[in-house]
């Protein structure tokens, strides 16, 4: 116990504004019958779990096919005053399982989890990443999007029930700001 304490407060800079949990990774089911064609395209954050990499307003993914058939992600935000933005691949990491996606934004790091957990492809979809850290614990993110900047409450209540029937914790989940970014 006293190693795993350790453990915990040398890593725990790492994990700094993410959500963990003792334990490994739950394995919720995902999108049946996943069309990737039909996921690309604008999508906006409505609500998320903290993210250390996120932490502006108007924060948006845009998904586009590349010629090799690997997925452009192009994600951007508005924070101190000017648009970021970050450029990274995703990869169908199983093609029997097309909603499991892996997405990585440097040549250097390995691909992380996205797994469409649910969309309608139109209006909403939520999304799951979970890293084991040695099988002691887990470091969570879960987005909800929208192709539209807000969605309804009957939509994000759905969304997190969801979320929870899985063993996916988000009462840290807040809503992101998408006011005042179409100007």
């Amino acid at each position: 116990m006293a190693f795993n304490a350790l453990l915990l407060i040398l890593l725990l800079p790492l994990v700094s504004g993410q959500v963990f949990h003792w334990g490994p990774c739950p394995e919720p089911p995902v999108q049946s019958g996943f069309d990737i064609y039909k996921y690309l395209g604008r999508w906006f954050e409505i609500q998320k779990l903290p993210a250390s990499f996120e932490k502006g307003k108007c924060i948006e993914a845009n998904y586009s096919l590349r010629a090799d058939g690997t997925i452009k992600v192009f994600n951007s935000e508005f924070r101190r005053g000017q648009v970021k933005s970050i450029e990274g691949t995703a990869v169908v990491q199983d093609i029997r399982q097309p909603a499991k996606l892996g997405v990585s934004f440097s040549y250097f790091t390995p691909y992380s989890p996205y797994w469409v957990l649910y969309t309608d492809y139109v209006t909403s979809a939520m999304v799951y990443s979970c890293t084991d850290v040695l099988r002691l614990f887990h470091v969570d993110f879960a987005w909800i999007l929208g192709r539209a900047r807000t969605l309804p409450a009957a939509t994000i209540n759905n969304a997190k029930i969801m979320f929870t029937t899985n063993n996916i914790d988000v009462s840290k989940m807040n809503p992101t700001d998408q006011q005042g970014c179409d100007k």
